[in-house]
């Protein structure tokens, strides 16, 4: 029987994120989680050559991660914009309750369906053959798939399921007449648990593109990607624990850092969206 290649896998505790092997024709192969999945690149260094080359998917690849890098993208600044938008009216009072309601509840749509397309990514994304020759294979195209010993599979369920929490939170957001109980059970508590997820998905994602340690890659677009969204998550989460209503006093523990915070986490996450639009095949 013939002996298996030599490979050496890297990444964060149980997930691999980078793998190198060398292919049977000699050389070696290099294939990273974020690259492979956002780009539909793997890197190649040919026997002899002095510097490794990037070797792509096949075209129909490389035409659904561009078309699902566009929709996720301009889903996160359409929703980051709105969610400024709200957060401006609510700061400036130039709205009632009802009007910011309405802006978040649209804003949180767009951000569904971010979230949602940032997993579909995941799950179309093309995949290595270790110990292969050193290229991307396309699948069939899928809608759904379960895969927790991903990283990146596990960053975007999380944050779409981040996202969906959201939406629990602004719906309840249209009621009217809770009481200060309801309103932190219905509206506070989802606040918080969605921000959680988000900085959690945030995290996942820089284990991915550090490989497990931290890490600051000036010249990386995904790791500004990855470094703007986390920002915008930790926004979210100081924005939320301020809008906690105080039973003794029947007020938020400070809605300027609230609204503030949102409306500046938003525009993380609408600037996050730009940046993404670089970062395709």
């Amino acid at each position: 029987m013939g002996r298996q290649p030599e490979q050496r896998a890297e990444g964060a505790g149980p997930f691999t994120t980078r793998l190198t092997w060398h292919p049977p024709g000699g050389g070696t192969a290099v294939w990273e989680s974020r690259p492979a999945r956002r780009r539909g690149i793997l890197a190649v260094h040919p026997p002899g050559a002095t510097a490794p080359r990037p070797t792509s998917a096949d075209d129909t690849a490389l035409a659904r991660l561009r078309r699902l890098n566009a929709i996720a993208a301009t889903a996160f600044v359409i929703g980051g914009a709105l969610f400024a938008a709200g957060a401006a009216v609510a700061q400036f009072g130039s709205g009632d309750a009802t009007t910011c309601a309405s802006i978040y509840f649209a804003g949180g749509l767009f951000f569904n369906t971010g979230g949602f397309v940032s997993l579909l990514q995941v799950v179309n994304a093309p995949r290595h053959v270790p110990g292969g020759e050193g290229r991307l294979v396309t699948r069939p195209w899928r809608w759904w798939s379960y895969e927790p010993t991903r990283v990146d599979w596990l960053s975007a369920f999380v944050l779409f399921t981040g996202t969906l929490v959201f939406g629990v939170n602004l719906v309840f957001s249209f009621l009217q007449g809770l009481s200060v109980r309801q309103v932190n059970r219905l509206i506070w508590t989802p606040d918080v648990i969605g921000c959680l997820l988000f900085l959690i998905a945030g995290h996942l994602a820089f284990a991915e593109i550090c490989h497990g340690r931290p890490c600051i890659r000036r010249r990386s677009l995904g790791w500004w990607i990855v470094a703007v969204n986390q920002l915008g998550s930790v926004l979210f989460m100081v924005s939320a624990l301020a809008a906690y209503t105080r039973p003794a006093t029947d007020s938020l523990v400070n809605s300027d850092i609230a609204n503030w915070g949102t409306l500046t986490g938003a525009l993380c996450f609408s600037l996050g969206g730009v940046l993404q639009y670089v970062e395709r095949p």
